[in-house]
């Protein structure tokens, strides 16, 4: 199987739009820019949403119009049609779209059922294809390991929901523990039904660490095949609908760990670190990444990976 692994960087929309502080458009573009000089290739680059309901996000034209000559692949997230009009304007090459296996969760988040978002989801992806051609487009499933108003979701569920957004035009689907309650087991039994999808190669998982499970998660699904994650630097992120579930898995966590393995990434961990510092400075409290947090003089990759 491919040495090579592909981090999607979920911080500046995911991780921001959870965050008391509201950064300005001027910080969240040196935050990509710095994430980008990482060698972070494939990021988040905000959300296309009204600023009533998530003020963190205002402005994205002016986070795309900082980060546009650059030749990273940065998604910003389309939640209706307003938003894709928004994204339109902007002419953006790459756009999120977004749902959940939970209608409580989905009504919660987004104002619709299951069913609505994906009727809306097929009504504005040919709509993105014809008016920013060549656009890459990025589906989200929530909730997928578990709700925090319904419990435990089932896996098929998903697997339809994903195999619906693959048929809508979707390049790639995200997976979300988004209340960080999987299991390794959870993970074997969700990739066991994908392992045969013809879209597997471009499944993505996106972990929680709300049990500190996020990384063996990882480890499981990287066994299985899966070579796509998301994460944010420094833990950053959370979910505002559930108590208590903490932030997304931290990259510089994800990226030590791949090391150790002997993977590919392309990403300097010294680069992220010093960008986690940076980023603390800027939304006023302490990271939840256990490995920025040591901040150890000398980093042990153990395993295949490269002493540093």
């Amino acid at each position: 199987m491919s040495k090579k692994v592909k981090i999607v960087e979920v911080g500046p929309r995911d991780g921001l739009q959870n965050e008391m502080k509201t950064l300005s458009v001027t910080d969240r573009v040196e935050f990509i820019q710095r994430l980008v000089k990482s060698g972070l290739k494939f990021v988040e680059g905000g959300s296309f949403v009204s600023p009533k309901a998530i003020p963190q996000m205002m402005d994205s034209e002016g986070v795309w119009e900082g980060i546009k000559n650059l030749k990273e692949d940065f998604s910003f997230l389309v939640p209706n049609e307003r938003g894709l009009e928004r994204a339109i304007f902007a002419k953006v090459k790459s756009i999120s779209v977004f749902t959940a296996t939970s209608n409580e969760f989905n009504q919660k988040n987004i104002g619709m059922s299951v069913k609505e978002s994906l009727t809306v989801i097929k009504d504005l992806v040919p709509k993105a294809k014809e008016k920013l051609k060549k656009v890459r487009i990025r589906g989200y499933i929530s909730t997928a390991f578990g709700c925090p108003y319904e419990g435990p979701q089932k896996p098929h569920a998903t697997v339809k929901i994903l195999n619906d957004l693959f048929r809508m035009g979707c390049d790639e689907v995200s997976i979300g523990d988004t209340i960080g309650v999987a299991h390794p087991e959870d993970v074997k039994k969700m990739i066991g039904l994908l392992r045969r999808n013809k879209h597997f190669k471009k499944i993505a998982l996106h972990f929680h660490d709300t049990r500190g499970m996020a990384l063996v998660n990882i480890k499981t699904a990287l066994d299985l095949g899966i070579r796509i994650f998301d994460s944010a630097i420094g833990g950053l992120g959370g979910c505002p609908y559930a108590t208590g579930s903490s932030g997304n898995v931290a990259t510089e966590e994800v990226i030590w760990l791949l090391k150790g393995y002997g993977f590919s990434t392309g990403v300097s961990l010294e680069d992220l670190l010093e960008t986690s510092k940076w980023i603390e400075t800027k939304i006023e409290r302490r990271l939840r990444s256990k490995l920025y947090l040591s901040q150890p003089k000398r980093l042990f990759y153990g395993g295949r990976g490269r002493e540093s």
